[in-house]
């Protein structure tokens, strides 16, 4: 906090920055400054990788690439904290997609097969073909 202030008190932020927000110019100490963060940070993104995945060259992740809990028998993670990184989009899709995925893996169902035609509209007619919501004839 101390080296924020040091670059917006400097030109040329200093044209555009003219009075400090938070946590104030009274804030100085660095008890204060350390008091300030703990009272008034809070996470402000949607929180993941507390509990992520990996495979056994991920020596330390929490979860085996099958959303088990390492060392314990039974039990499985199925939110965002599995994402070993955040996306850069929003998180609702691929918690969707972990999900989905975890339903598959309790309920014993192999993965879908891979499909990778040119055309999207295609695969989504492949997919629906595989799930037996479309007739294989298209009707």
């Amino acid at each position: 906090m101390k080296l924020v202030r040091e670059f917006v008190t400097a030109r040329p932020m200093a044209e555009i920055c003219s009075t400090e927000l938070a946590p104030g110019a009274h804030v100085r100490s660095d008890a204060e400054l350390l008091e300030y963060v703990r009272q008034s940070v809070v996470t402000l993104y949607h929180p993941v990788g507390t509990c992520a995945m990996g495979g056994d060259s991920r020596w330390n992740s929490v979860l085996d690439p099958e959303l088990r809990v390492r060392g314990v028998t039974g039990l499985r993670v199925v939110d965002a904290s599995v994402m070993p990184a955040i996306p850069r989009g929003n998180t609702n899709a691929p918690t969707i997609a972990i999900a989905e995925r975890a339903a598959d893996l309790i309920a014993g169902r192999a993965p879908l097969a891979a499909v990778d035609p040119a055309d999207p509209v295609d695969a989504m007619v492949i997919a629906g073909q595989a799930a037996g919501h479309i007739a294989p004839d298209g009707a």
